[in-house]
Formats: C-alpha cells, structure tokens, sequence
C-alpha cells in the first residue's frame, strides 16, 4: 500500500525546514575499531573444524567458539539466508540487528560489527571479508546483507495471502532452535530476533520509499566471514525466495542450500583474541534503590 500524498498545505518556511543539515544519529568515533590487521593475519591460517549444509528452505544451527571464524557460503546457485546468532551460554543476548543498523549502515561489510541487543550491547562477531564487497550501491540505492528487512515469516504472509506457509524464514529459525534446544517450537519462536539479511539484495525506493529486493548477485563460491566475538550459537536459513529476484514465502522460487564452515585460527590469534565486554550501564534508569 503505497502512502497517500498528504492534503496538509505546508507552513510557511517549509523549504528552509527541509534545507537543514542531517546529522549522524550515533558518531561512532570513540568506539575503538576492530583490528581487521589482526584478523587479516589469522585467516591466513585457518584450519577448519566443522561444516553444515543448510537444505533450500530448512535452516541449521551451528556453534562457533570464541576468536573463531565463521563462513557463510554460497555452493549451488544464488541463494539468500537468514542469520540468527545468540550468545551460546544465555539465548537472552541475541542480534540486535536495529542497533546494528543504526550503529554502522543499512547494508554491512568487511569492518562491521554485530551488536548484541540490550540490556548487553556489546560486538557479537566481526566481519572479516566479504566476497560481494565489490557491490557497493547500485543505481536503485540496493546494497548487499542488508540489517533492514526483518525476515519472511507466516504470519505477515497470512495477512497478505491469507495462506498458511511453514517455510519462511521465521519458522524454519524456531523450527531449528527447538531442535537445537529440546524446546517447544512456540516457545523458540520467542527467541527467533530480526536477523543479517546474507546476500540478499535490497533498498527502499526513491519514490515511496519501500523496502525492496532486488536478484542477488552472489555466486557460487562466493561467502562473507566473521569472526566470533564471544562464543556463539548461530541458525541459518536458506530463503524461500531464492536469489529474492521476484518473491519469497512460497515454492514458487528456484532455491539452492547454503554452507557454513567454521574455521580454528593459531593458538596465537585465540590468546590475544579480547572478550568484549558488556554494557557498564547499572540498569536503574533512574530508580534509586531502597536504602
């Protein structure tokens, strides 16, 4: 539903209003940048420790210890995913993908990284090279793994569709964490959070200023690495929509598996690899304790 032209005249001054100068919500400059050198040097030296394929429209969960890297490939033919990740001794910490978003861009890359939601907030992983960070932003203002869409999931395409559909991206993610967790797949779908968009391609249009998507370009071969930041419990979904060229949450689309691989660095990197830490911030917003 694209959004009516508003009938309200605008006041007097309205273009000096518009004129104003944006300014950066959240300056970043005093958070201390990850050592990507570091990082460089280690994943010259990997040995990898796990695999899991990730069927078309199922997801997997996966682990990574701390100072360990993680990969995300692309095996068979352009395919998005879904990226969950959750602190792995206390599902409570989990992605914030709002505040990464508003702490880095709508669209991440080698440099960024993943935030953990409150009242924690601090680096879950790192991304440490990305095999599509030749993309950029094309014409559309579409840009590679984006942190704006939530996920598919049933229930909006029910009240779009009014069909059931028990492959989006949101089930498959409750499905695996219950597996994961021996849990009641009600009660991991509470724990299932905004996630990393991997691959998909995607913006807001220029004139309505709609999420869109767009055909990725992602390759066979082609991934984008992490490193963990703490140690992780990690799910993965193969969308529905394929390469999300023309739809998702259905089996119209042409779908491909995805591949994670996770990889050991030198005892060196692991000794010197630091535990960021969690939010200082007491908690009391405000409240004083009874004395």
């Amino acid at each position: 539903m694209k959004r009516r032209q508003s009938s309200v005249p605008a006041p007097a001054g309205a273009e000096a209003m518009r004129s104003n100068s944006p300014v950066i919500v959240y300056p970043t400059d005093a958070l201390p940048p990850p050592d990507l050198d570091l990082t460089e040097r280690a994943r010259q030296r990997l040995t990898k420790i796990s695999e899991i394929t990730i069927p078309p429209r199922e997801a997997r969960t996966f682990h990574v210890p701390q100072g360990h890297f993680f990969r995300i490939v692309s095996i068979e033919g352009p395919q998005v995913g879904d990226l969950n990740l959750w602190s792995a001794g206390d599902l409570s910490e989990r992605f914030f993908s709002g505040k990464t978003r508003a702490l880095n861009a709508t669209h991440l890359s080698t440099g960024d990284r993943l935030w953990s939601s409150l009242p924690y907030l601090r680096p879950m992983a790192t991304i440490t090279h990305d095999t599509l960070g030749w993309y950029g932003f094309d014409g559309d203002g579409a840009g590679i793994h984006d942190v704006i869409g939530t996920r598919c999931d049933p229930y909006t395409n029910r009240l779009l569709s009014g069909q059931d559909y028990h492959h989006c991206c949101h089930s498959n993610l409750a499905r695996a964490l219950a597996q994961e967790k021996n849990l009641p797949v009600q009660q991991a779908e509470m724990l299932v959070h905004d996630v990393l968009n991997v691959f998909m391609c995607t913006g807001f249009t220029k004139d309505t200023h709609q999420y869109f998507m767009k055909a990725s370009p992602v390759r066979p071969a082609d991934f984008i690495e992490f490193v963990a930041d703490i140690d992780l419990l990690g799910a993965l979904s193969a969308c529905p929509g394929g390469d999300c060229s023309a739809t998702h949450s259905s089996d119209v689309a042409r779908c491909f598996p995805l591949k994670v691989e996770v990889f050991r660095p030198d005892r060196e990197f692991l000794a010197n690899w630091p535990t960021p830490a969690r939010s200082a911030y007491p908690g009391t917003h405000g409240i004083s304790k009874a004395g």
